[in-house]
């Protein structure tokens, strides 16, 4: 955009909120997208998480919510990258293929991967 290659508005989210699309605003910060968030906290069973400002910060936070051994940490991670991988893949469809945003939807297929995955067994969610 600043070197007049794009246009102004190709900076907004896609998801339509208004905002400029950077890293920390698609996967932490915007009302649509972080909806997802929310969604898996319930799903682990975790309350009261506190809104964080950096992006590896999230990670971390997410990653010792609900405590345990390494190996269960290790798969929180992993849990998390899915996450990631399952918003950035929403957020192309959306910019190439113009399909509609579902939150839901992007939570069902984060449960389908996870349990494909096999990693419910290892976090006993």
């Amino acid at each position: 955009m600043t070197r007049g290659i794009i246009d102004p508005d190709a900076q907004l989210c896609v998801a339509g909120c208004g905002e400029v699309e950077t890293t920390q605003h698609l996967l932490v910060s915007c009302p649509i997208f972080s909806g997802l968030w929310h969604l898996v906290h319930a799903w682990v069973g975790v309350s009261g998480v506190d809104p964080v400002v950096d992006v590896s910060a999230h990670f971390l936070q997410f990653s010792n919510l609900i405590g345990g051994a390494s190996t269960r940490r290790s798969f929180k991670q992993l849990l998390w990258l899915l996450c990631v991988w399952v918003l950035c893949t929403e957020r192309n469809n959306k910019q190439f293929n113009n399909t509609e945003i579902c939150i839901h939807q992007c939570f069902e297929k984060l449960q389908i991967h996870y349990y494909v995955c096999g990693l419910m067994k290892v976090c006993d969610i």
